[in-house]
């Protein structure tokens, strides 16, 4: 994975933080800015030797799609 790579994930997921936490803050004036929508992905596996049971979940709601926006936003100015 290269440096520029690693940084755009970095911040996306930075991104995905914040504006949750701007939206938790701006939830009693805007609410539907809340409003979540639940992603889950389970891959699993039995292979005899190796099994694995992973879980991912991601909650969007508006205010995190828009700081994912911002963040992808920043990574590009800072090419």
């Amino acid at each position: 994975m290269g440096k520029e790579t690693l940084t755009l994930v970095l911040l996306l997921i930075c991104g995905l933080l914040c504006g949750s936490i701007v939206g938790e803050i701006l939830s009693p004036w805007l609410p539907f800015l809340t409003k979540s929508k639940v992603l889950t992905w389970s891959p699993a596996a039995d292979l005899e030797v190796l099994k694995y049971d992973l879980t991912l979940q991601v909650k969007l709601n508006l205010a995190s799609v828009g700081g994912l926006a911002l963040a992808f936003w920043i990574h590009r100015r800072m090419k």
